[in-house]
């Protein structure tokens, strides 16, 4: 039997809350499973290979697409609540009764309350990239994001060099390299979001976002280990709110990438792999 890679495993289909959910599952497969939650728009083939397949060495990788999103079928809620409720669904609907949890931007957002909703369910999270509800900034997409968003470009993955990488030599380096990575699964490849998908999920961006009063303190209820990373310079949602989680969760860590904008992770994908299989590998009277 050939072992499945990002590059390889088979699209399948589940049903649940009504939505048939497209996932695809490989790596080593015994222990707690690792499921993955997307970024803004994003499909399952956003994620970087080398993310994927480096944490796939030492447990089983989930990836899905959330309910209205590329080879899913249904709607994209409105808020964020409703989204994770949907990636609940999925989870019970395949069987399992324990995973951990990674959440990259949106993604973010959507594990944090998955987490709260879900104790029993969800064993660890990773946050990436990511906010508190009421975050700085994070009421609307911020100016920086609105003009990479907003641009044009000569290839439209050269958006990614900007969403996801600093300005400077060495990690536009890395964004090219991520952009090879990014194309090496040629067969099978979701198809992009289509145009229902951005406004649904700025709807609820905006709402998660909006300033309301004590916005930090559902963050007490959040109890899981978790582990915060981003780059030194987000623009898409600023560092600050990465310190932000750190400090109002219970049981958090913070990393914080050198010369790194929102992608942290996919600039240095090894790093952050170490970093993360570290993390879930730790057992404590907290598990």
């Amino acid at each position: 039997m050939i072992a499945q890679t990002h590059q390889s495993a088979p699209t399948q289909f589940v049903e649940a809350n009504g939505v048939r959910f497209a996932y695809r599952r490989f790596g080593k497969t015994g222990g707690v499973p690792l499921v993955f939650n997307i970024h803004f728009t994003g499909t399952m083939d956003h994620w970087d290979p080398a993310v994927t397949d480096g944490l796939a060495q030492g447990r089983e990788v989930i990836l899905f697409n959330n309910a209205g999103i590329s080879s899913s079928s249904g709607e994209v809620p409105e808020s964020i609540e409703a989204m994770a409720a949907n990636a609940a669904a999925f989870i019970k609907a395949l069987g399992l009764t324990q995973v951990d949890v990674l959440g990259f931007s949106m993604g973010g957002l959507i594990a944090q309350t998955l987490a709260i909703a879900e104790p029993t369910l969800v064993r660890r999270l990773i946050l990436v990239g990511t906010g508190p509800r009421s975050g700085e900034g994070m009421e609307s997409l911020t100016p920086e994001a609105q003009d990479i968003f907003g641009a044009s470009y000569a290839e439209p993955d050269h958006l990614w060099l900007r969403v996801h990488f600093s300005p400077s030599d060495a990690s536009q380096a890395a964004g090219r390299r991520f952009l090879q990575r990014f194309r090496l699964r040629s067969e099978g490849r979701d198809p992009e979001a289509n145009e229902k998908v951005a406004p649904a999920q700025l709807a609820a961006l905006a709402k998660w976002g909006a300033p309301r009063p004590t916005p930090f303190d559902y963050l007490n209820e959040l109890k899981q280990p978790t582990l915060v990373v981003n780059g030194d310079n987000d623009v898409i949602i600023y560092s600050i709110n990465s310190w932000i989680l750190q400090q109002n969760l219970p049981n958090a860590q913070l990393i914080l990438y050198p010369d790194a904008n929102h992608g942290s992770l996919y600039q240095y994908p090894q790093r952050f792999v170490a970093h993360v299989a570290q993390f879930l590998a730790e057992t404590g009277a907290a598990d």
